[in-house]
């Protein structure tokens, strides 16, 4: 089976890579992609050998080239570049991993292909759900989730027409007993400490404010077809049970592993058979406890506003996250402080008034209002 990782660099990339390194006699690298990381990318090229490869965010070097050439790689430079190696008919799995707004075209050139797609990149679902999930039923693509929570949900579904609820866990980040005054000084270091998970630090931003598992609700409410008031989230600080779905006779199922995020990328690259992930097993001896509790939304706000832009529809999601990725982003780089975050949020969606998300251009068409708007906000926070 021929691959190709969008995102080949990142926790998720890598994470594949393993898997995949194990099954050598099942999986074959046909492509990998990264933004600007030249000199990772080439490490893994010489590593896996893939027929292609791209920088999305450099500009052509003749250099570059010839040194991906000694691995047999062509090296493809640019965002189409993410396209051209989604749509390639030498590909039949792509895993979609590049962070936020800009995996999404390439994430949907995949399912238009009629590719599996092994889905870590969320923002696609969230900024285009109907689209997404429209063009894979009329191309006969496979959606896999490759989130832990989503794919845990996955694999307890066994009859949708019977599912009460779906409960995704979040395990609180960092900040879940600290303070509330304490979080105007947080700082991105200790943001991005997160106590289970090693992410990047977007990610790690987002797991902190909890609006990773808001853009988790909306990628759900897509993935699985279920109405946004069935989709609930629990804190579970010890990241053993991935997320659960209770039944309408009361039963309750949930997928439980320690916290790699090998074991959803395994399944979902050997689905509907089970392959190694080379993951530690779960000691359930060695578990102290298993605790539970509700969010507190004084605490984690972005949840709320995820849910309210889940409810608005249409391009809401959209500028929801294209403010989430401005925000973050002015946080990672000193110029916002950590509560302001969801303020930014919540100030560029009141101004950003509602649109059908009808078509690609009209999703980022908001998506560019968004961030326009969102880094005024920052500005005017920091003068």
């Amino acid at each position: 089976m021929n691959l190709t990782i969008l995102g080949a660099t990142g926790s998720i990339g890598k994470s594949t890579l393993d898997v995949v390194a194990r099954h050598p006699d099942r999986y074959r690298v046909a492509a990998l992609a990264a933004h600007s990381s030249s000199d990772a990318l080439l490490e893994l090229c010489r590593a896996h050998r893939p027929h292609t490869a791209v920088l999305a965010g450099v500009a052509p070097s003749a250099r570059l080239c010839a040194a991906f050439r000694e691995f047999g790689t062509e090296l493809l430079f640019g965002a189409e570049a993410l396209e051209h190696v989604a749509l390639d008919s030498r590909c039949e799995v792509v895993m979609a991993a590049i962070v936020g707004a800009a995996g999404l075209a390439s994430t949907l050139a995949a399912a238009r292909a009629g590719k599996r797609v092994l889905l870590a990149n969320k923002e696609a679902l969230v900024m285009a759900g109907p689209l997404l999930t429209h063009a894979a039923h009329q191309a006969g693509a496979t959606l896999l989730p490759v989130d832990s929570e989503h794919n845990a949900v996955f694999q307890c579904l066994s009859n949708a027409s019977a599912v009460r609820r779906i409960i995704l866990t979040a395990s609180g980040g960092p900040f879940r007993a600290a303070p509330l005054e304490a979080l105007d000084a947080v700082t991105p270091a200790q943001a991005c400490a997160h106590p289970n998970w090693v992410m990047g630090p977007k990610i790690s931003v987002d797991s902190a404010t909890m609006m990773n598992k808001g853009l988790e609700v909306i990628e759900a409410r897509w993935l699985f077809d279920l109405p946004p008031a069935t989709i609930e989230v629990v804190i579970h600080p010890q990241s053993i049970v991935h997320s659960l779905v209770e039944y309408i006779d009361g039963s309750l199922i949930a997928q439980l592993s320690n916290p790699d995020m090998r074991v959803p990328i395994a399944h979902a690259l050997g689905y509907p058979e089970r392959i190694a992930s080379g993951a530690r097993p779960l000691d359930l001896t060695a578990m102290k406890a298993l605790s539970f509790e509700r969010p507190d939304e004084r605490r984690f706000p972005c949840l709320r506003l995820a849910y309210s832009a889940l409810e608005r529809g249409g391009t809401a999601p959209a500028v929801l996250n294209a403010a989430n990725e401005v925000a973050v982003d002015a946080f990672l780089a000193g110029r916002l402080p950590f509560t302001s975050i969801a303020r930014v949020i919540s100030e560029t969606l009141e101004a950003v008034p509602g649109a059908p998300a009808a078509d690609l251009s009209a999703v980022m068409a908001a998506d560019e209002q968004g961030r326009r708007i969102a880094a005024a906000c920052v500005l005017a926070r920091a003068a």
